[in-house]
């Protein structure tokens, strides 16, 4: 959900846009009024927003200011500016600053609803852009999120690149990629080194079977299993289980 912070010196104007749009559509569910920049600013302080509507003609503090102010504090934070015919050229060089849009008065509730519409549609955008970069800010990290989520699912034969990719919200396309920045390897050679390099620890640690350890991994064929344990690491398992790979 997101929240929206209303700048205007006009009681009526902030009110009339409170009451124009049902802003649960744009899952916004946090909304506040401010009388001036000088309040609006405090208010951000104290609680920054997502989206901060705001005149630019106020006593105080003016839009422009609160602006910039808002900018160097926290940049991701989307602005719109209320504007007249008067101070319109004032609003287009405004948007230098950052901004996303105008309104010009009067404006309509269609014109704000869809000026939120798009505002919706860049946070959301934003969001999975944030998520996207946590999956591979720390790519050497064992807390990576796709190792975390690869690591859980070794036993789990029916785990693919699609269902991996269902489970973390991605598309299949687009999460191969990542692996590969991430991981280094395309999925399927990641997975297969990962459940071998268990299997190597459970047959060096543990008294299970080899076709235990097999399902431990996420192998259904033992054979299968065997076949590429001696391909990738230069002998069987129970060969490795001997001692020999010690």
């Amino acid at each position: 959900m997101y929240s929206l912070l209303i700048v205007e010196d006009e009681y009526l104007v902030r009110q009339g846009i409170r009451s124009l749009v049902d802003f649960d559509q744009f899952a916004i569910d946090r909304i506040a009024e401010a009388e001036n920049g000088q309040v609006a600013w405090e208010l951000f302080q104290e609680n920054p927003y997502d989206i901060v509507l705001t005149d630019i003609n106020m006593p105080k503090l003016n839009g422009i200011q609160l602006a910039e102010l808002i900018k160097a504090r926290a940049p991701k934070t989307h602005l719109v500016f209320l504007t007249g015919y008067d101070d319109f050229n004032y609003a287009l060089s405004a948007l230098k600053l950052g901004a996303d849009d105008y309104l010009l008065k009067p404006f309509s509730k269609s014109d704000v609803e869809e000026m939120l519409k798009k505002l919706k549609q860049k946070l959301e955008k934003l969001k999975k852009t944030e998520a996207l970069q946590k999956l591979v800010d720390k790519p050497q990290q064992e807390g990576s999120e796709i190792k975390l989520a690869i690591q859980e699912r070794l036993a789990d034969s029916s785990l693919t690149l699609k269902s991996l990719s269902s489970q973390l919200g991605f598309s299949p396309n687009y999460l191969s990629v990542l692996i590969k920045k991430d991981l280094g390897l395309p999925f399927q050679d990641y997975l297969i080194q990962e459940r071998l390099k268990k299997a190597k620890l459970l047959l060096l640690t543990t008294d299970l079977k080899v076709y235990e350890i097999a399902e431990q991994v996420g192998f259904e064929d033992i054979n299968y299993f065997s076949q590429r344990f001696k391909q990738l690491v230069g002998m069987t398992p129970r060969q490795y289980k001997k001692g020999e790979g010690q």
